[in-house]
């Protein structure tokens, strides 16, 4: 004989109106309904996150499946359950009865099972003469059968979104790939453009790309570096045409590509290079006397402030953030990728980043700084050209400078105090002996 069915839980335990709505879901499924248990669960671990649900509750809604001897959940069989907490705890890999007690709340509260609380608030089932069950107290899984659909809907649409992320993340690397590539080529083969302001927009775009970012701003600066894209492609595309104006889809002209993989703006620099070089040749002849320690960091920096510029946040602090600027130096000069990757080879990373920096500090007064780096990585391959002349010119300009515009026509002992008072402090540059015997040395021009 079926006794009143309970919807309400044992104990101080509240009933929402959540609750409620869960119930009134069941009421109306239809008894030839049928769900295959295990492929329902799989669609609820997919949405997990849109239901509220956690890995614990779903190691325990599949403990709950478990003790269901059928595969296949119906509307018209019995689909309450009563497995005891320890059975419960063995089969959810021995957790603890309190977050037993706790993660079985929350599935409640998804509404993927109903509590049916016995009145003392024991899980049981009482059979009939026959064997069958008459009436059973415990968790009731038919949510299960009667959201089946809704759990097939939200996985799909889990996956869906999963899918369209890694096909915005995908777009988003192709697009980084090919304007970095393709502004390289445009310097590389000499393409008329402002690659520096090219470059800068790019680094504005990706600055925007936090660590973690969700699929609609991924998209949105996927669609700000298409657009630059599509620039920098017709800017390439227009460059192609005028080389060889017989190229298209009808007629295959001769192609006639030239066999000198280095620039000639490089490789043939003009007289005022050849004499930049020649005059820092003259400096660097007595390399041995320099000091055979590193440059600072703090020395160089000081030498080329202007690097500080282009440098993500403005600040400098370590020796990767010094080479990360000159990275973004590089194609604002007009440096090609084979002449920076030739001084790297020759100088080294850091050396050659501190001539670079150098050469940006210079500015205007250097006419072609990628043929000017191959002249000094020339002279450096030969054991003639060293970072200290370059960097102590810098500095000795500086100082000049600062002593012939001294506040209010201060002669030089009063620069000098106060330049002596601010290394005290800390926020000057000390300057010991032998790097006032350098500063002696012939400027660098």
């Amino acid at each position: 004989m079926q006794t009143h069915i309970s919807t309400t839980p044992f104990g101080r335990r509240p009933v929402s109106l959540g609750q409620i709505a869960s119930q009134m879901v069941t009421q109306d499924i239809p008894p030839d309904a049928a769900v295959n248990k295990w492929h329902a669960f799989q669609h609820i671990r997919q949405a997990r996150d849109l239901l509220g649900a956690t890995d614990r509750s779903l190691a325990i809604l599949n403990a709950l499946l478990s003790f269901h001897r059928e595969t296949e959940l119906t509307g018209a069989g019995g689909l309450i359950v009563w497995p005891s907490n320890e059975q419960l705890m063995a089969r959810a890999n021995g957790m603890p009865a309190t977050t037993l007690r706790r993660h079985l709340a929350v599935l409640v509260k998804c509404g993927l099972i109903i509590r049916r609380d016995s009145p003392n608030g024991k899980r049981f089932a009482r059979k009939g003469r026959g064997g069958e069950i008459e009436q059973a107290y415990g968790f009731d899984l038919s949510p299960i059968v009667a959201r089946a659909k809704e759990f097939k809907d939200l996985a799909d649409a889990v996956q869906a979104e999963k899918k369209a992320f890694r096909v915005a993340k995908e777009r988003l690397t192709l697009l980084r790939r090919d304007i970095v590539k393709m502004i390289d080529a445009g310097i590389e083969e000499k393409v008329p453009g402002n690659w520096g302001r090219v470059q800068l927009a790019y680094q504005a775009i990706i600055a925007r790309l936090p660590r973690s970012a969700p699929r609609q701003h991924i998209e949105s600066i996927c669609d700000d570096l298409h657009e630059l894209w599509v620039e920098i492609r017709e800017i390439l595309e227009s460059f192609a045409k005028s080389q060889n104006p017989d190229a298209n889809e009808s007629h295959f002209g001769r192609h006639i590509q030239n066999s000198n993989p280095e620039p000639n703006f490089e490789s043939k620099y003009d007289s005022r290079n050849a004499k930049e070089a020649a005059a820092s040749a003259a400096e660097t002849d007595n390399i041995r006397s320099l000091p055979r320690r590193e440059l600072p960091l703090g020395i160089v920096l000081d030498a080329c402030s202007n690097l500080r510029e282009v440098a993500q946040g403005g600040q400098i602090r370590h020796w990767r953030d010094f080479l990360a600027a000159a990275e973004t130096v590089r194609p604002m000069l007009g440096v090609s990728p084979s002449a920076w990757e030739d001084a790297k080879a020759v100088l080294g990373e850091q050396q050659a980043a501190i001539t670079l920096a150098a050469i940006y500090q210079k500015g205007e007064q250097i006419s072609s700084a990628g043929g000017y780096l191959r002249s000094l990585t020339d002279r450096a391959r030969e054991g003639k050209f060293s970072t200290w002349p370059m960097i102590m010119a810098l500095l000795r300009a500086k100082l000049d400078g600062s002593q012939a515009g001294g506040e209010d026509g201060a002669g030089a002992d009063t620069v000098k105090r106060r330049h002596d008072t601010a290394s005290r402090d800390g926020n000057g540059l000390q300057v010991s002996d032998a790097l006032r015997r350098s500063l002696d040395k012939p400027k660098w021009r």
